[in-house]
């Protein structure tokens, strides 16, 4: 017998000896019944979750690069006595799985937080803990400090990839989620150094998902995710999980009601893991990302902004402001106004003329555009540079459809 099977053995019995008194405790037998109670579904839907754990195989590929996706070869080893608390539980056993992933990242600038990518050293943190650093130095749970190098950035994204020898250290991967599996509500768990505090964990709930958050640069990052757990400074670039211990977002920022104060006011932003799923695998290959690029500034629909413009208050979309000269939507035709209407609106370096009959673009691909954040995260999640992508415009109280060959985004 092997020891991945003495491990199987080991690990499974105990958590089914577990669900078997915590039945007893509850004085129902789910099995003879057929009622769980609440606790007893969730306990089993976690342990449902060891065995799978125990059972994944080699790592898949990712579709973009080629290099492995992580998965956790970790287990969470679930005892719980008669009358435990259940959360109490499921929370040490998260704990108990991702903290020896999770690691604390110092600079001659500053410190935050980072995790196990996968077993080659590779680790994630936030671009703006490691950016413009000249040394870099990552301290695992068990307090061993190990040089790193800094081998790909994306301030777009707001994340980094650093590198440690990975023979001088165990290295546990963190398991990835999906953001489209969250939902409002879920519980989210937190694990980072706020404050320097190494293996800090905070829980809380998703409050709102779909959130823009500012990027490095004059861009956006769509799809972030809102949580009230806590996240200090420190807690950048560490891991928000949920209940299983998967990923489902990279800290990054925080929300504090001061501008004097720097700290948790229960709002918390998280960069989605699956902005990360495409990112990360190009750090690790070529030390950048290249994003799509349309090379326009556009504006969401507002009551106010459709009057000033003119336009169809039962229209949805966005109204292209602005087109980079020479740009890929420029080369398509797409068309900003030019019709001077005496209203300025805040631009990245101040207030911008605003001009009316431009296009509203309403659709990208098969999917419709009601906002900035919808062109955003089609960009992000499904559109490469070098992809003709039709974009569904109205002109002039007309519909058409132009395609446009996406560019690179420049870099700052």
């Amino acid at each position: 017998m092997d020891g991945n099977m003495r491990t199987r053995r080991m690990v499974i019995l105990p958590v089914l000896l577990a669900v078997a008194l915590l039945t007893m405790a509850c004085g129902v037998c789910p099995l003879a019944t057929g009622f769980r109670p609440p606790e007893v579904q969730e306990i089993e839907r976690v342990v449902t979750r060891v065995v799978e754990v125990i059972a994944t195989p080699t790592p898949p590929s990712s579709p973009a690069t080629g290099s492995p996706t992580p998965t956790s070869p970790s287990v969470i080893d679930i005892v719980i006595q008669p009358g435990a608390d259940v959360e109490t539980e499921i929370l040490n056993a998260v704990y108990r799985k991702v903290n020896p992933s999770v690691v604390n990242i110092t600079t001659d600038l500053g410190q935050g937080s980072g995790f196990v990518w996968d077993d080659k050293g590779h680790i994630v943190t936030n671009d703006h803990v490691v950016q413009g650093a000249a040394e870099v130095y990552v301290t695992f749970d068990d307090g061993m400090q190990i040089p790193a190098q800094v081998i790909g950035e994306d301030p777009d994204s707001d994340l980094a990839v650093v590198k440690v020898d990975a023979e001088l250290h165990e290295l546990r991967p963190v398991e990835l989620g999906d953001v489209d599996d969250v939902e409002v509500g879920d519980r989210a768990i937190a694990i980072g150094n706020p404050f320097g505090l190494q293996g800090t964990l905070t829980q809380g709930i998703i409050s709102a998902k779909g959130r823009s958050i500012p990027a490095l640069t004059n861009f956006a990052i769509p799809e972030a995710l809102q949580t009230d757990a806590a996240i200090n400074p420190g807690n950048s670039g560490g891991p928000l999980l949920d209940a299983e211990g998967r990923v489902i977002g990279v800290n990054a920022q925080i929300e504090t009601g001061s501008s004097f104060v720097r700290a948790n006011a229960g709002i918390g932003f998280a960069i989605p893991v699956n902005i990360a799923k495409r990112v990360v695998p190009a750090l690790i290959e070529t030390g950048h990302y290249d994003h799509p690029y349309l090379g326009i500034s556009m504006q969401a629909y507002s009551p106010s902004l459709w009057k000033l413009l003119g336009l169809d208050p039962d229209l949805r979309g966005v109204y292209v402001l602005s087109v980079v000269s020479g740009g890929p939507a420029d080369q398509a035709g797409i068309r900003a106004g030019t019709r001077d209407t005496g209203k300025y609106l805040p631009g990245p370096t101040g207030p911008e003329p605003l001009y009316a009959g431009g296009d509203v673009i309403v659709a990208i691909g098969d999917r419709p555009v009601r906002d900035n954040a919808d062109l955003l995260i089609y960009l992000f999640r499904y559109a490469s540079p070098g992809d003709v992508v039709d974009l569904k415009v109205v002109r002039n109280g007309r519909e058409m459809v132009i395609p446009v060959k996406l560019g690179v985004r420049p870099r700052r």
